[in-house]
């Protein structure tokens, strides 16, 4: 057996075969794909990023919280002019500007990065879908090598099973039945609860 650090040699050249070495090679294929959809970015979608993670930071929560103690503050007990005396009428119309383009602009940060996870998730079941079909014809294979070398294949019930091709719209009917059910029961269990307890 070849050690951890061994080299598959190829005649297009060396092939990593460590666990270190293809990981490495993962970890660089996605951050492409992560730099890729970074560069596609539009400008106000690079603005809207850019102001979603600094108002969800801990610094803009610190900075925000002493300027509203500060105005406060001065507002209460300052020798000046009161220019927002109590009921801080203009912080409130200064904090509703604030929350009225803060949250749209969030939500367009939040439905760029939901595109994304969707992307990721479409990628996941093609990989999955793949990995599905390679592994039923490597099933497929290994019954072939079996049954060329005459080796019994009735000892292993559950390779007739793993030949057949999974159809993921039969997977999804059953989640979804399995889902209703489940929704259904508890239901009926809540149901049956208020029963007992107007009973009582």
């Amino acid at each position: 057996m070849a050690s951890a650090s061994s080299i598959q040699q190829t005649s297009g050249g060396t092939t990593p075969v460590t666990v270190d070495e293809l990981t490495k090679r993962n970890v660089e294929a996605i951050t492409r794909l992560e730099n890729a959809a970074d560069e596609q970015r539009t400008f106000g979608e690079r603005v809207a990023d850019g102001i979603a993670r600094l108002v969800g930071s801990w610094p803009f929560i610190i900075m925000q919280s002493i300027i509203l103690a500060i105005w406060i503050v001065l507002n209460i007990l300052g020798w000046i002019k009161h220019w927002d005396p109590y009921p801080f009428i203009l912080l409130n119309l200064a904090l509703s500007f604030q929350a009225a383009y803060t949250g749209p602009i969030v939500m367009m940060s939040q439905n760029r990065q939901s595109q994304l996870a969707e992307r990721r998730n479409r990628l996941d079941l093609q990989i999955n879908l793949l990995s599905e079909q390679e592994n039923t014809e490597t099933i497929r294979l290994l019954r072939l090598l079996c049954e060329k070398h005459g080796i019994d294949m009735a000892a292993s019930s559950n390779a007739e099973v793993f030949m057949q091709e999974t159809q993921p719209d039969v997977v999804i009917t059953q989640l979804d039945e399995a889902a209703a059910m489940t929704t259904a029961q508890c239901d009926d269990q809540r149901n049956q609860e208020k029963e007992q307890a107007s009973q009582s």
